[in-house]
Formats: C-alpha cells, structure tokens, sequence
C-alpha cells in the first residue's frame, strides 16, 4: 500500500466512526440534550489532548485556533443537532451531504484549487447516493432545520478549507493542533448549552459508557485522523470522504437495530462508495508532482502512525 493510500484509509476511519454516533446517542445516552451532548464530546477530549501534549497556542495561533474551533465544532455541532431535531434523519443526512460541493468552491477561492470535472461529477453522486441511503418517501421539510443543516455543512466545510490553508505552525502535531480546536469548540458550546438545556442530567453508568466513547473514540480520535488527513491530502478528497459516514451509520442500524436495507438503500451505498473513490483519484494535472503539504510531511518523518503521534500530543 502506498503512503497516500494509507493516509486515506487512516483519514476514511474518521467518517466511519463517525456513522456510530446515532446508535450510540439512542441506545446509550439521556434524551433531548444535543447541546450537552456536543459539549461531552469536545471538551473533556480537547482537554485531555491538551494534557498530553503539553502544547499551547502561540501569536496568531490563538485566535486561528478559536476560528477553527468555532468553525469545525462551536458552531457544527450545535447546528447539526438542531437540524437533526428539526428534520428527519434522512433529510438532515441529505442536506449535510453537500458539505463536498461548499468544500469545492471554497478550496478555489481560498486555496486556489480549480475544481475538476470529477470532482464536481464525484460531489453531485455522492450527495445522490446518499440521499438513497437514507431518504423516506413523505419525508417532511422544516425550513428552519434545512438552513440549519445547510450552514453547519457550510462550517465544517470552512472549518476544512481554513485548516488547509493554515496548515501547522512549525515542531506542532496534528495532535496539539486537535486539541486547541476541541478545547475551542467546546468552550465556544458550554454557555450555549447551560443556558439552553441546563444544568446537566443525571449520568447512569451506559450513559457514561456511551459519552466516553463519543469524546474519545468518536471524537478525539477520529478528529485527530481528520485534522491529519486534511494536511497531507487536498481539502476536497478529504470532504469525499464524508458520504462514509451515513453509509457506516446505515450498516449499523442494519445490523444491531434491525432497520432493512432494501435494494434503493444497497444501490444508494454503492454510487455513495463509487464517489468517495473517485474522489481520491488524482487529477491528472498534478499526477506529476506531489502536493507541498504532503511530501513536506514525508521529509520531515511525521506522524508515521498515531502512535508516534500521541508521544508528542493527539475528528
């Protein structure tokens, strides 16, 4: 296997992760509080990355670090909830399914990345693939949920673009660079939370088991593969890789809720696959030359698995 091609599968298992949150948000957490939820996710991970890395932001990178955060978990998570309870789950998948194609537009004004082609082709079938996965006949449409769908893809698509542009600052693991934007997003949802849901529900032993893996398998983890990915592969193969997550979240509700996969759902996960795939192939144009942020990281030796990683500091 190739470098590259490592470098995606490692990034692929963020989205794949990411598809287990419903179940583990139904079977194992305390109903109706998204926002409390969001803040367990982000903040005791962010923190405990801080803790083992020992790394602080300096100069500009406080307030980049802040932008990120807001960007890719302040404002993602609490925007997604609300369109996952204001939509039909179907729906909201659908809606955040175009993330690729506000990632593509924002890579060319940002990054200068003239979109292909096959990318665009990629991004249309990836959306359409999913919208079979997951969308029900009579499904209902809130415009409120739908525009909160739609601006938290459009966060977590700058979030991407703007982690691409920035990059790292020099000696600074994809670990350290996790940790400030989970701490950032997390601090950015704590007053949101209290002041919407609260003060916290009480915590049983399966809902600590269940917030446990979402902060830190689900999250801290996955974001960490994310953020690392985002920096050795373009910003637009990497968002390709979304349309995994509504597939690993079909597969699991097939097999441990007993929801049917019909021939549609079957046919919808393979044109979603087909796109990712397609969507990781290099474009012929720069087939001749590496991109700089890649072949930066195999000179300098870095982060050649997430266990030399988390040495120095750790979706």
């Amino acid at each position: 296997m190739s470098r590259k091609a490592a470098v995606i599968a490692l990034t692929a298992l963020a989205p794949i992760s990411w598809g287990s949150t419903y179940f583990v948000t139904t079977e194992f957490l305390p109903p109706d509080r998204p926002l409390f939820t969001g803040l367990m996710r982000a903040l005791p991970a962010g923190l405990l990355l801080l803790a083992i890395t020992r790394k602080l932001p300096q100069g500009a990178w406080w307030w980049k670090s802040a932008v990120l955060g807001g960007l890719n978990i302040g404002a993602f998570f609490p925007l997604l909830f609300l369109a996952a309870y204001r939509l039909p789950g179907g729906v909201a998948a659908v809606v955040g399914s175009v993330g690729p194609l506000f990632v593509v537009g924002l890579a060319a004004l940002f990054l200068g990345d003239r979109p292909t082609v096959r990318t665009l082709l990629a991004a249309i079938a990836a959306a359409f693939g999913v919208s079979l996965v997951v969308l029900k006949a009579g499904a209902a449409l809130d415009l409120v949920g739908v525009v909160a769908g739609l601006l938290s893809a459009l966060s977590m698509s700058a979030g991407t673009v703007f982690t691409k542009r920035w990059g790292r600052p020099e000696g600074v693991g994809a670990l350290a660079l996790t940790g400030w934007q989970l701490t950032a997003g997390g601090l950015i949802i704590l007053p949101i939370a209290f002041l919407i849901e609260g003060a916290p529900p009480a915590l049983d032993s399966a809902n600590l088991l269940g917030y446990a893996y979402l902060a830190f398998g689900n999250t801290a983890i996955s974001y960490f593969l994310w953020f690392r990915g985002i920096g050795q592969l373009s910003a637009s193969s990497v968002t390709l890789l979304g349309p995994l997550s509504p597939i690993s979240a079909a597969v699991i509700g097939w097999a441990a809720l007993g929801q049917a996969l019909g021939p549609v759902q079957l046919a919808g996960m393979a044109i979603a696959f087909g796109a990712t795939l397609v969507g990781q192939l290099t474009p012929r144009t720069a087939a001749a030359k590496k991109p700089e942020s890649f072949s930066s990281a195999e000179r300098n030796g870095q982060e050649l698995s997430m266990d030399l990683e988390v040495s120095s500091v750790r979706r």
